[in-house]
């Protein structure tokens, strides 16, 4: 029995020593805890506040953009994407202050739902095959406003939707201009393609222009993105700078492909929100 006692005793005795010596190394441990902690916080700030700047930016281009080219008695195209929900916003404020009489072009599902939220007038090409104006976002933006767009999947109906109208306006935000194509959007030029022409079309692609083109899977659901015409998307990763103008023109002649997301000699300005809370001005270049 002594000796059973005095074993609990030791075993008690070395518990309250490592709890002794667990409490003389918990604050290291809780200061390297904290200091995580401190560094996880100040990162997520950081990030919070990059995604407020980007958002704080697309609302100025898509206001500036709306200021300067939307009238009374227009008919407006209406793009697809995140910055153009400021735009729809914009025009939808100065509707209702301004008593404007505009009618507005969907390119996409997302901008017809835009457009009836904000109870502005809806129309399409059928009844007003001229539009004024067409205000549309971009993936990326050249130095000759050679655009980028598809990254959303609806670049036939927006490539469309500006080839009517009379003034084509891109706005964007600070991460989407470039010197040259490739350069800030690294995920490739979008093409709609018929379904059962994907894989020669693909093929076609990388063996005249190099790179590789892969077929855009869908994130929530099993297989790959489907366009609001039922059409699939490729991502063509090209390697190198292009002559834009020609690419577009050879790819959109392979049987199977649709439209491309090059929009080349379209855009006759583009607005880019800036950090600094600026809004700069993109025109083509003079030749």
């Amino acid at each position: 029995m002594r000796l059973r006692g005095w074993v609990s005793f030791s075993k008690l005795a070395a518990g309250y020593l490592s709890s002794a010596s667990c409490r003389r190394k918990q604050p290291a441990a809780a200061a390297a805890a904290a200091a995580t902690l401190c560094r996880q916080k100040h990162v997520c700030r950081f990030s919070q506040s990059g995604a407020n700047m980007a958002e704080e930016a697309k609302k100025l281009a898509a206001y500036a953009a709306v200021d300067n080219h939307v009238q009374n008695n227009q008919v407006v195209g209406v793009g697809s994407g995140s910055t153009i929900v400021y735009a729809v916003d914009r025009l939808a404020e100065r509707v209702r202050q301004e008593k404007l009489n505009i009618v507005c072009v969907p390119t996409s599902f997302q901008a017809r739902q835009l457009i009836l939220q904000h109870g502005l007038t809806l129309s399409d090409l059928d009844r007003h095959p001229e539009l004024d104006v067409a205000i549309d976002g971009a993936d990326e933006v050249d130095a000759d406003l050679t655009l980028i767009k598809g990254g959303g999947g609806c670049l036939t109906q927006e490539k469309i939707v500006a080839g009517c109208a009379k003034h084509f306006v891109v706005i964007a935000d600070y991460r989407k201009g470039s010197k040259a194509l490739g350069q800030q959007w690294k995920k490739g030029v979008p093409i709609e393609v018929i379904p059962m022409a994907y894989v020669p079309v693909s093929r076609t692609i990388a063996k005249r222009f190099g790179g590789e083109a892969n077929l855009r899977m869908a994130v929530s659901k099993a297989g790959p993105v489907v366009t609001d015409n039922s059409n699939f998307i490729l991502d063509w990763k090209f390697e190198k700078a292009q002559n834009w103008k020609d690419v577009n023109t050879a790819i959109k002649m392979i049987p199977g492909v649709v439209e491309t997301g090059l929009f080349v000699g379209m855009a006759e300005r583009a607005y880019f929100g800036m950090e600094d809370g600026s809004v700069q001005i993109r025109d083509p270049p003079v030749n």
